[in-house]
Formats: structure tokens, C-alpha cells, sequence
């Protein structure tokens, strides 16, 4: 497939190119050959590196359809990410700002993937994920490399509210498999995977799919390769900007199955939750691990 065409950017100013002055055409080129360098450029400066003033480069940019030279910046954010390793990207993304601004341009970017996982969220995709887990008999979930926390905070949670829950140990292939070796149409099976996405989950969500088991996914995106075996998709925008996998909006929808299991199950949440207490108390569980608060002027 022609880069030109897997890039919007890309593919903008080659279509309008022919509509394009001289200068616009210089602008064009060096963007294609030097988009690594041109992202961090002033619009003002821009201008000064390719030869031309700095009206032309805001021209240049609503001519291709954005809106100022801010939204062709951000355009040319996003080809930068995805064609530079996760160092680069991260200089790429925040570059520009002074470390004093680093929580809030962090914090700010994960509210707007929350924002943007909630306008899309598919409610039906919702509502069959949680009413698989209920009818399974046995559920397994499966995250690989930074979505293994993600994995792990599932399955302690389902622990409270279906009966035989198992988290995927993922250290090697051959023990996903031998791990998964019983499961049926009875089961099913939670692949969590963002990218890079992991050759490791897709195949044992392929392995639980080939032995008729129900595959739900929480994944990125619709185009996700995680999709290519799954009945119910769950899916939640992440942010691959930094050297740090984004995953908030992944887990905020976690949550949000966690917390729509309990409530359909509110008796028996209710029921086990008794139950550890007592265990807890009796083993002393968190005798000598619990911290209460102290008057520390006393």
C-alpha cells in the first residue's frame, strides 16, 4: 500500500497539490521529507526554513482543510507518532513543554481519552459483556506486557463476583495453552491488548475461539487485530504518545464492568465480601499490614 495513502496528512497534500503556488509545493516537499523536524516548527519558522512568509505556511494549512496552522500541527503530530519509535514519539509530544507542565498536559490528555472512550462506547457491546460473564462458567482474562496490571485488576475483581475466574499466566506460549486446555462453549475468555498489540493474546483468544468458547475484547479500536475473533468488543481510547502506555480510559472501563457486575449481583457481592471479613479477621489477614490513621502530635 502507498504511504501517501495510509496518512491523512500525506494524502491531503498530495490530492490538492496541483492547486498549490510555488511556495506551497516547497512546503509540501520538505513536510514530506522532514515531518520529524517540521513538527516542532513555529508557523513563523516554517516559512524561514523552506523559504517563504509566514502567511503562506497558514494558507498552506487551511488550503489543506485545517483549521490554522494548529490543526495541520496536530495533523502532523499524528504522522510523526506513528512513524517514530516510542522515545522519539515521546519527544515528539512533549518536546515543547517545560517540565512544570508535564502533569497537566499528561492529566489533560487522559481526560480527553476518557472523553472521547465515553462518546463512543458501544452500550450493547456493554450490556453482552456483562451478561456473558454472568453465564459463564468459567471466565479467563488474558493482558500481556503493560495491559498485564490491567489483567490482574479484572480478575481480582471478578473474583468477588463469579465463581471460577482464572488470570493467564503469560510468561511463555506453551503455558498459555496448557492453561487454557479445558476451556469450552461454556467459557469465555477476556483479552485485553493495546498497542504494540501481543501476537501472545491474539493467539490464545484464537485457541478459545476455535474450542467454541465466548471471546470478549478490550482493545483500542475497531480495526484492532484483537477483534479478529471476538463476539463482543469493549473498546477504549489509549494514548501510545509517551515511552508510558496510557491506559486510563481502559481502566475506567473496567471499572464500570466491575461495578455493573456487582450490581447484578449485589446478594452474593454482598455474601463473599461477609464471608472475607470473617476470614480476614480470624486469619489476621491485616492485623500487621493495615495502617490507621495516627495523631502524629501525640
Amino acid at each position: 500500500m502507498n504511504e501517501n495513502s495510509t496518512n491523512e496528512l500525506l494524502g491531503r497534500m498530495e490530492e490538492r497539490r496541483s492547486q498549490m503556488s510555488k511556495g506551497q509545493k516547497r512546503l509540501a516537499d520538505y513536510v514530506s521529507k522532514n515531518y520529524d523536524k517540521a513538527v516542532f516548527l513555529t508557523a513563523a519558522k516554517l516559512g524561514e526554513v523552506v523559504g517563504v512568509s509566514e502567511s503562506t505556511v497558514v494558507r498552506f494549512a487551511t488550503q489543506l482543510g485545517y483549521k490554522g496552522y494548529p490543526g495541520f500541527q496536530k495533523a502532523l503530530e499524528e504522522l510523526v507518532r506513528n512513524k517514530l519509535n516510542s522515545i522519539q514519539r515521546m519527544e515528539v509530544t512533549y518536546g515543547r513543554i517545560s517540565q512544570s507542565e508535564i502533569i497537566e498536559a499528561v492529566l489533560h490528555s487522559d481526560i480527553e481519552k476518557i472523553k472521547l472512550t465515553l462518546e463512543a462506547i458501544d452500550q450493547k457491546a456493554f450490556d453482552l459483556a456483562i451478561d456473558t460473564l454472568l453465564n459463564a462458567k468459567r471466565v479467563y482474562v488474558i493482558g500481556i506486557r503493560s495491559c498485564a496490571p490491567l489483567a490482574s485488576f479484572l480478575s481480582f475483581y471478578l473474583n468477588l463476583v463469579c465463581e471460577n475466574v482464572t488470570l493467564v499466566n503469560t510468561n511463555s506460549s506453551s503455558e498459555i495453552f496448557e492453561q487454557l486446555i479445558r476451556i469450552n462453549e461454556e467459557d469465555v475468555i477476556v483479552g485485553i491488548s493495546f498497542p504494540r498489540y501481543s501476537m501472545r493474546t491474539l493467539k490464545a483468544l484464537e485457541f478459545a475461539s476455535n474450542r467454541k468458547a465466548k471471546v470478549i475484547t478490550l482493545t483500542d479500536s475497531v480495526h484492532s487485530p484483537m477483534n479478529l475473533y471476538s463476539s463482543c468488543n469493549l473498546i477504549a481510547r489509549s494514548d501510545m504518545a509517551s515511552i508510558v502506555d496510557s491506559l486510563v480510559a481502559p481502566l475506567s472501563v473496567i471499572n464500570a464492568l466491575v461495578v455493573a457486575l456487582c450490581m447484578k449481583k449485589q446478594r452474593e457481592v454482598v455474601t463473599t465480601l461477609e464471608t472475607l471479613e470473617k476470614i480476614w479477621g480470624e486469619y489476621q489477614v491485616y492485623s500487621n499490614d493495615e495502617l490507621n490513621q495516627v495523631n502524629t502530635m501525640d
